[in-house]
């Protein structure tokens, strides 16, 4: 058995962690580059990071066909990394006997004006660049115009991103086996406007763009495209390959505490849910780096952190940095 091992971001106690326990179980590995993994010649890839480092991963790897084993570093598992890094010595033999699931899990390519980007695992989100303008689009599914709509922006979702932004959006969780897509126009002007469920041989194109700004592209909430006039989606093959060491029931736990969230979002302040979603897909930031991403005042995100500590969606910790920076981080919500 040979792993590679990607570890960009990872604190380093962790990376050392992880080779110990590669190294005491027998298992031979290699480090991986940061920017263009290759993971030639490997068996499978251990990915830190959370599911945010596992969608990073195949953001940028050559081949998404070798099998991966996601790592978090908090208490609640996610869906992509179902493993602590603290755990893997406890499974690191079961890793080099092979005694594993290969989940297989579909992605959707996107262009953005007719150029191909990298396939998403979770969502495209398209949106103006300054939030609180509206943005006119005309959606076509498999070439048939479905609308033409005014509203904050459109996400299209694969079913493992059903349970992320799309669902803060108001769109219906998806179970991962199901071949299908979603399409959520959020806060729209025609208030009959309604998500929509697509098969996933559908071919889906966001045209005729615009806004009193110019318009953007997220990809799984990490990379930001500009828009001149047209994002078009469709199923992306090879599907990513997640290596599961614990039975689905796992996922489906992790689900159901995402949709018990969704229901104490309704009543949650706006500021709250953006900074809830921005650690969902950022992970661990300070108070600092919540204002410049989510543009909001210093004191709206210092309340609004208060209010996610009280109800412990969010826990503190010392940046091992900087003693005198605090970390935020999502704790206990899957």
């Amino acid at each position: 058995m040979h792993v590679g091992i990607y570890s960009k971001d990872a604190p380093e106690g962790s990376v050392k962690r992880v080779k110990a326990a590669l190294d005491e179980a027998g298992v031979r590995f290699t480090l991986l580059g940061a920017r263009r993994p290759r993971a030639g010649g490997v068996d499978c890839v251990v990915v830190m990071g959370g599911d945010k480092g596992v969608r990073r991963y195949f953001h940028r790897t050559f081949d998404s066909t070798i099998p991966v084993l996601g790592l978090h570093e908090a208490e609640s598992s996610g869906f992509l990394a179902q493993i602590d890094s603290k755990e893997l010595p406890a499974h690191a033999g079961r890793l080099r006997g092979g005694d594993y699931a290969v989940e297989e899990v579909p992605r959707l390519g996107v262009k953005i004006d007719g150029r191909s980007v990298y396939p998403v695992l979770n969502d495209v989100a398209v949106f103006p660049s300054k939030s609180a303008m509206l943005m006119e689009h005309t959606l076509r599914v498999n070439g048939q115009e479905v609308w033409h709509d005014s509203s904050d922006g459109v996400i299209l979702s694969t079913p493992m991103g059903s349970s992320a932004y799309s669902m803060s959006a108001g769109g219906p969780v998806v179970f991962q086996d199901s071949a299908v897509f979603e399409i959520i126009s959020v806060n729209s002007l025609d208030v009959t406007r309604r998500p929509i469920i697509v098969p996933d041989g559908s071919s889906v194109d966001v045209e005729e763009i615009s806004s009193r700004l110019h318009c953007e592209a997220v990809l799984d909430g990490i990379d930001r495209c500009a828009v001149r006039g047209s994002v078009s989606c469709a199923k992306f093959a090879p599907y990513a390959r997640i290596v599961r060491l614990r039975k689905a029931t796992a996922a489906i736990s992790a689900l159901a505490r995402k949709v018990h969230l969704a229901e104490e979002l309704l009543s949650m302040p706006p500021s709250s849910k953006l900074i809830l979603k921005t650690l969902e897909y950022e992970g661990q930031l300070t108070q600092r780096d919540l204002v410049r991403k989510t543009m909001l005042p210093d004191r709206t995100v210092r309340l609004a952190l208060r209010h996610l500590l009280e109800r412990r969606y969010v826990r503190r910790r010392v940046s091992a940095r900087d003693a005198r920076q605090k970390i935020y981080e999502i704790s206990g919500i899957g």
